[in-house]
């Protein structure tokens, strides 16, 4: 019985070809996202944006009840609810994000906090009131802040592992790729202002991870074959390293869509933006593992002998005293 192949052995895109138009509308796009982030901004949640946050505790449970209480207390009129365990099982962390201007009058955060103690205790039996305490926005700048440096710190890492791995213009182009990565998601949000908040700092990073993985792989090829194909011309020995790893691509990228694409459409509103960052950043993560990362190579001056160990002068002496040319 054959194995269903959904990319034939014997695949021969020429990738490359068209590699030109691809980084002009990449860098536009990546111009476009950062101009959106720039002047409409990021639509950031309670975590990057302050707000109120209540701790309580569900004495008689082992658990808490957290898709009820994000149902319940998205009622109130205050947006979608920030939830998530606290210590322990039965203990939770809300965070609310406040009307504009709340902060700043004395009570009226501590009061909105109040209704969400009374709308849960009025819903659910034996729950304990542990904070209700105000999240400053000095405090959410600090998350942005370090957001941020965990996202350029991942990516720096990342490049210098792959310069000391391979060669140091394959590290510039996998950091080329993952700016083009993280500046399109960003662009995404910026555009439809989905909610911003620490769920889709761990999507970002995700999709670093996997952009990453994919551009190790056809890295590795493009290695493997400099050594082995010395006369090859550079845009073909591309192509031929790209399509002989597409057939790994497709089936990663198919297997974890499968996953995604229920969650996106059935799954609960609160990790939507999480799911979608992920799944546009299989997309993206793909196209730019094949069009950013491997063409930049051509005008970073990668040669068939970037791989071929340099002959020292005692090398030389070494080969001229044994009487080889």
């Amino acid at each position: 019985m054959r194995l269903l192949k959904l990319v034939p052995e014997d695949t021969n895109i020429k990738f490359l070809k068209w590699r030109m138009p691809f980084y002009v509308v990449s860098i536009l796009l990546i111009i476009a996202s950062w101009g959106l982030v720039l002047t409409q901004g990021l639509n950031f949640g309670v975590d990057f944006a302050g707000g109120q946050e209540v701790r309580v505790t569900f004495e008689d449970r082992e658990t808490a009840p957290i898709p009820e209480l994000r149902e319940r207390l998205g009622t109130l009129g205050f947006g979608e609810p920030a939830i998530q365990r606290f210590g322990d099982a039965n203990s939770v962390s809300i965070r609310i994000q406040l009307p504009e201007g709340a902060e700043e009058e004395p009570g009226a955060a501590n009061a909105i906090g109040e209704q969400v103690v009374s709308q849960i205790q009025s819903e659910f039996e034996n729950v304990r009131r542990d904070a209700n305490e105000t999240v400053s926005g000095k405090v959410a700048g600090e998350f942005r802040e370090r957001s941020v440096w965990a996202l350029l710190g991942a990516m720096l890492a990342i490049s210098l592992y792959i310069w000391v791995r391979f060669e140091w213009q394959f590290g510039v182009g996998a950091l080329f790729a993952l700016f083009h990565d993280v500046s399109l998601t960003l662009g995404m949000f910026a555009l439809f202002q989905m909610e911003f908040s620490l769920q889709i700092i761990a999507a970002i990073l995700a999709i670093i991870g996997y952009s990453l993985n994919d551009t190790i792989v056809v890295y590795d090829r493009i290695r493997e074959n400099l050594k082995k194909y010395r006369k090859m011309p550079l845009p073909e020995l591309l192509d031929l390293s790209v399509n002989e790893t597409l057939a790994r691509t497709v089936m990663t990228s198919l297997t974890l869509l499968i996953a995604l694409l229920p969650l996106l459409l059935f799954g609960p509103a609160s990790l939507f933006g999480l799911v979608a960052a992920i799944t546009v950043g299989i997309f993206i993560g793909t196209y730019s593992s094949v069009y950013m990362a491997a063409p930049i190579l051509i005008w970073l001056g990668v040669t068939s002998d970037s791989f071929v160990p340099q002959e020292t002068v005692a090398d030389l002496q070494d080969r001229k005293a044994r009487g080889e040319t």
